[in-house]
């Protein structure tokens, strides 16, 4: 068996041409040696001539592929030449039956009913030439040779347009599961910059805002500056821990150690599962922390939900705690979670300060945070309306679907 399959990968990679000239060349070779040898009496021996004529039926073979229609003709008239020159039929006889194949293998049925026609007429001649054949077998052979060649050619000729298509609709399959590899690469991207935004973002502005502030009472209240230093560590180390998890993420394995990167002990921080609405509190201690009152407030039947739609809302609320942060500070914070049916509302807003709330001072279009938030709440479903309101301050209000059928798959309900 591996020797067949072997013989065919080598069989495949031989040039064609080189086959039909190989065919066209053994066809003359045993078409004379044939002649030479079978003799039977009332034929004229096989002279010179009739080595040249079957050379001009055979040769012409090489030619089945180029030139299918006149490597036919040119093989048909060589033959039929070689009858007329009294010669018996020989193997020549095969010349243009197997030319018919090519032609029928290759050009369309029109073009092959013709070149049917002429062989045919070309053998009911040859089998007229021998009287002890008969008139009705010659005409049978005139006829079945024909028919039959052109069947296998014309299957021929159907299987290459089906390999043809195939071939077609393979490269087309090629390119479409490249672009789909690119999109999925490029919404990779887009989540783990979004993931790396939201991190980076909420506790960069938190440690800043501490940093600032420990610096400006350092002297005068020690104790409240040490405050600010611890909540800059805590809130680096969690950063940080974050920031391990995502970059696990993108490694093809986990480290076969149980240390972490920097060479610590902490090897669950490489495993820590994703941030939910379990870690809102923490979130809202450390807004508070840096100085922005912060409410939160949980509302509804508590009920458990996917990893992702925790994650999404988690994101959320950490964004936008961290543009009031950011923006809207000394400003006061309210975070109001909304257990309702068939949907999570998350909503956060702020009181802002009048001077907060200029249109001048306004930004002309969303910034990335804010586009983040909706493509986050895009991949669930969900929706997130943003943007001042009447009364002062800005509201981010996002709603995320959640059917009763996820409820009951992730089990227990998360605390409050």
């Amino acid at each position: 068996m591996r020797i067949r399959a072997l013989w065919a990968v080598w069989f495949r990679g031989v040039d064609p041409r080189l086959v039909d000239a190989t065919l066209a060349v053994g066809l003359v070779v045993a078409a004379a040696a044939v002649g030479h040898q079978y003799h039977p009496a009332g034929w004229p021996p096989f002279d010179a001539p009739a080595y040249v004529l079957s050379a001009l039926v055979g040769l012409p073979l090489a030619l089945r592929r180029v030139a299918p229609v006149g490597a036919l003709l040119a093989s048909c008239l060589a033959f039929a030449c070689y009858l007329a020159a009294g010669y018996q039929p020989s193997l020549n006889f095969w010349g243009p039956a197997i030319s018919l194949y090519g032609v029928a293998a290759q050009r369309p049925p029109r073009t092959t009913a013709a070149a049917a026609s002429l062989v045919a007429l070309v053998i009911l001649y040859s089998g007229l030439t021998a009287p002890e054949l008969g008139v009705a077998v010659a005409v049978i052979q005139a006829l079945a040779v024909p028919a039959v060649v052109w069947v296998f050619g014309n299957s021929a000729r159907r299987l290459a347009r089906r390999n043809r298509q195939l071939a077609l609709l393979t490269a087309q399959l090629r390119l479409a599961q490249e672009e789909r590899a690119r999109r999925a690469v490029a919404e990779e991207q887009r989540r783990i910059a979004r993931e790396l935004h939201d991190v980076v973002a909420h506790h960069m502005s938190v440690i800043n805002v501490q940093a600032g502030m420990a610096g400006y009472v350092f002297r005068s209240e020690p104790d409240t500056a040490r405050a600010a230093l611890d909540t800059i560590a805590r809130t680096s180390q969690e950063g940080l821990r974050e920031l391990r998890r995502i970059l696990t993420l993108l490694r093809s394995e986990a480290p076969a150690t149980g240390g972490t990167p920097d060479g610590g002990d902490d090897a669950g921080a490489w495993y820590a599962p994703m941030p939910g609405l379990a870690g809102l509190t923490d979130v809202a201690e450390r807004v508070r922390a840096a100085g922005v009152p912060v409410d939160l407030t949980t509302t509804g039947a508590l009920r458990p939900l996917p990893p992702g739609t925790e994650l999404c809302a988690y994101r959320v609320v950490q964004e936008a705690l961290t543009n009031v942060l950011k923006h809207a500070r000394p400003a006061r914070a309210a975070v109001l979670v909304e257990y309702r049916p068939g949907e999570l509302r998350v909503t956060v807003t702020d009181d802002g300060r009048p001077e907060q709330q200029d249109p001048a001072k306004l930004p002309a279009s969303p910034g990335h945070g804010l586009i983040g938030m909706r493509e986050r709440a895009r991949l669930y479903g969900g929706t997130v309306d943003a943007g001042p309101r009447a009364e002062g301050g800005f509201r981010v209000c996002l709603r995320l679907p959640v059917t009763s059928e996820s409820s009951e798959r992730w089990g227990s309900p998360p605390p409050a």
